[in-house]
């Protein structure tokens, strides 16, 4: 059988097919850390919130999702994805994200450089943040927002670090819940 017809539940939703499709088993978490390290969550809920003041939330929502793409994090992934889709992000949007560079005219010229400084960010060790994807953020974000920017970047690293080290489990999230 093939996908198509199936809904988000597994269940065919064709006239003619009651079939459902049994998908891989959820994995168990390794550590509830937030629980553990309450102190540490509340502080990086914190952080997050001061992080994003003065950012569009659209914008924010993209940097959050390709440096969580990058960082294989799934929980981080399906929350920013489902937040993008309620500050009114398009779904074409957020699927090519995965291929910014080549989708380029998906994006605004500051959305791009947002996407480049998020990359050199999230991966610095393959040649840390060069000056030329600094210099092009520079052009487009005045330095307050800048540097908000950077402080957004650095705190969804720091979220993608607990999710994936801790296995945490995306596909629970609802939009808006952490805030």
């Amino acid at each position: 059988m093939t996908n198509e017809g199936i809904t988000n539940d597994g269940i065919a939703n064709g006239s003619d097919s009651t079939t459902t499709v049994e998908y891989a088993p959820e994995h168990t978490p390794r550590l509830a850390w937030a629980e553990l390290a309450p102190e540490v969550y509340k502080a990086m809920v914190r952080l997050d919130a001061a992080a994003r003041k003065g950012l569009d939330a659209k914008l924010l929502e993209l940097v959050k999702i390709r440096a969580s793409q990058i960082n294989r994090c799934a929980l981080c992934v399906d929350m920013h994805s489902k937040d993008a889709l309620a500050a009114g992000e398009s779904v074409e949007r957020i699927v090519q994200l995965s291929a910014w560079e080549e989708s380029g005219h998906f994006y605004t010229e500051r959305e791009l450089a947002a996407l480049a400084l998020t990359e050199s960010v999230t991966v610095l060790t393959d040649s840390f943040v060069p000056d030329s994807v600094y210099e092009r953020a520079a052009k487009h974000f005045e330095e307050a927002e800048l540097a908000q920017l950077i402080a957004s970047i650095t705190v969804i690293n720091a979220w993608n670090r607990f999710g994936v080290t801790c296995r945490l489990v995306p596909g629970h999230y609802q939009p808006g819940q952490h805030r």
